[in-house]
């Protein structure tokens, strides 16, 4: 096992690992920028480095000061946490040329599924279905309208080597294809510095359906149920439960099973999750995220696996700690996104927390690096807490909820916990029969009203 582990991150995630690494008796470090100084996972780990100024391209995505960092505290392993450079296979390669483990795939898998295309490409091959669509980058648009046509209307134009919603662009008709097309080129050149797009079939009214694997270097994949992760704002999720209202106990075997063995074929070792867009009882493959992912906590709270520490063992060479039957889904559980930011506007609220009280009770789960007298930073993604809470039916689980939510104090900046508490009482939300585009319709009527 590891003596010294650095985290290569920052807020919640950076927390969650260093404690993760304490139990297991592992010292950690923690990297920060400037701005992160008096951050809370900075003063609980053994060791802490300064990388760089508040700027991420300067600190948190500053490969040569995290692996100098690394090097001089004597880290053997450097977990990435989540965004940064979880999911970038040339860091991955220079941690192992430097001596160290990287805790996470190996640079092969995030490479190819960095890339939509080459994703689409692979699990193709493995008998997973797609949404229909090109099989490939267009790089002109007498081809990408062609295609468009061929489909049918309405479409998706979509960035190769997008994510969080960059470069997607909606073309509800032949006449919107060009425009579409080139303000997608435009975002994702400027965004990734790559304008490759593709098109697929845009559906009406799908759910957001994941499925979180486990694979170890020894052949094992198991998979962990799936999240429903529908509520989404500009292609960012908002709140995540699981299971999923929406399928049964066969069609969530089925999907688990599949997206497991897919990940056996590649030789995937680490945690993964595998998206999925599911309409009319059929799920078409979107991406595999390669790292941990924000909702994990969701599927932790009702199966009872440690995901950060199965991902740490077996990046140490250690085999998964159980097997597919061993796994039970047990209950329901609920995750919202605490973001520091106006709950209507979504405009950003940084600054100081004057008082912070974090909700308590059976069940109920915080992970959240604020504490009274925390400045929180205006340089890095908004969310600040998140909020977990687990029931044994679904209405137990909505009602433990509402009373954490009313216990939830974070004053001095604006929050979205009214919107989480708005949401959760919404009869699509408490009927379960929400899908992707539901919560823009919400936020829209809700603000007009």
């Amino acid at each position: 096992m590891f003596e010294k582990v650095l985290i290569a991150n920052r807020g919640e995630i950076a927390l969650r690992i260093h404690r993760a690494c304490r139990e297991m008796g592992i010292h950690t470090v923690a990297v920060h920028s400037t701005a992160d100084a008096n951050a809370m996972h900075v003063r609980l780990a053994d060791e802490s480095v300064c990388i760089g100024p508040p700027s991420s391209s300067q600190s948190y995505l500053n490969m040569p000061a995290i692996l100098s960092a690394a090097i001089i505290t004597g880290a053997d392993a450097i977990h990435p946490g989540v965004g940064f450079l979880s999911e970038n296979g040339n860091f991955a390669t220079m941690v192992a040329e430097h001596g160290m483990t990287f805790i996470g795939p190996d640079p092969h898998h995030l490479e190819i599924m960095g890339d939509k295309v080459a994703a689409k490409d692979t699990v193709r091959e493995l008998g997973i279905p797609l949404v229909p669509g090109s099989e490939g980058a267009l790089t002109d648009d007498a081809t990408a309208i062609r295609v468009a046509d061929e489909i049918g209307y309405p479409v998706l134009v979509k960035a190769a080597a997008g994510g969080g919603g960059r470069g997607m662009k909606v073309a509800y008709s032949r006449d919107q294809i060009e425009s579409a097309l080139r303000m997608a080129r435009n975002e994702a050149r400027s965004a990734f510095g790559n304008d490759a797009v593709y098109i697929e079939k845009y559906l009406g009214h799908p759910r957001h359906i994941e499925v979180q694997v486990l694979g170890d270097r020894h052949g094992n994949v198991v998979h962990l149920g799936e999240r429903d992760c529908s509520l989404q704002r500009r292609h960012q999720k908002i709140l995540e439960e699981g299971p999923s209202p929406a399928l049964n106990a066969e069609q969530r075997e089925w999907i688990g099973n599949l997206a497991a063995d897919a990940c056996r074929r590649m030789g995937y070792h680490s945690a993964g999750t595998l998206e999925f867009l599911y309409e009319d009882g059929q799920f078409y493959f979107i991406e595999m995220n390669t790292r941990l992912q924000v909702e994990h906590p969701v599927t932790e709270a009702i199966t009872g696996v440690d995901i950060v520490r199965e991902q740490i063992r077996v990046a140490a060479g250690m085999p998964l700690a159980f097997e597919q039957a061993d796994v039970r889904i047990n209950g329901h559980a609920i995750e919202c996104r605490i973001n520091a930011e106006d709950p209507r506007t979504f405009i950003p609220s940084p600054g100081m927390v004057k008082d912070y009280h974090a909700p308590g009770g059976l069940d109920v789960r915080v992970d959240s690096g604020l504490y009274g007298g925390y400045r929180i930073p205006p340089y890095y993604d908004s969310l600040v807490a998140k909020l977990i809470v687990r029931g044994q039916s679904r209405n137990e689980c909505l009602m433990r909820l509402r009373r954490a939510l009313e216990e939830f104090v974070i004053e001095g900046i604006t929050t979205t916990i009214p919107l989480h508490q708005d949401l959760i009482a919404a009869p699509a939300f408490v009927d379960g029969t929400y899908d992707i585009h539901w919560l823009s319709r919400f936020v829209a009527e809700t603000s007009a009203s």
